[in-house]
């Protein structure tokens, strides 16, 4: 296998995965943007509406939008941060974990995707998807600091 065809195995599997998590989205009647920020709070734990405007890059502005649109659904709920009472934290309801739960529970069978490897080479994809998401990561900051160096208005071509 050639780095290029697995550059574009790894293009191939995103793309199925944004379309699979808009669908998720869709069956639990939110939007795109909002069903990744209810996983990054399931995900992470609490969260400040600034900490989660931070790693998604949303203005506060949207991040105010989602979390009341969230909250709203009984997806989140928000509570005094104990360290700082300036501060709300962002909490996942057991609504929300029994919703996607289910819908995971239903479409998703590791144990047949999962067939036919052995530990080692469970391993081996575990290790490449840990170091395919750190680079991502990596990526999305390096992108959003191109971004905030670039001056803002005219020069950008039509999407």
């Amino acid at each position: 296998m050639t780095v290029q065809t697995l550059g574009a195995s790894l293009r191939r599997h995103s793309t199925a995965t944004v379309l699979f998590h808009h669908a998720v989205a869709e069956r639990l009647g939110l939007g795109p943007a909002d069903h990744k920020c209810l996983d990054l709070v399931t995900e992470r734990g609490p969260l400040t509406g600034s900490e989660l405007a931070r790693i998604t890059g949303l203005t506060s502005g949207a991040i105010t939008g989602v979390v009341a649109r969230l909250e709203g659904a009984g997806f989140l709920r928000r509570e005094p941060d104990p360290q700082d009472r300036r501060k709300q934290l962002l909490h996942c309801t057991p609504k929300a974990r029994r919703q996607i739960g289910e819908v995971f529970a239903e479409l998703v069978d590791f144990s047949a995707l999962l067939s036919g490897f052995d530990e080692d080479q469970l391993a081996t994809v575990a290790e490449f998807l840990d170091r395919a998401t750190d680079v991502a990561l990596r990526q999305v900051a390096l992108l959003r600091a191109h971004a905030m160096t670039k001056p803002q208005g005219g020069g950008h071509e039509p999407r």
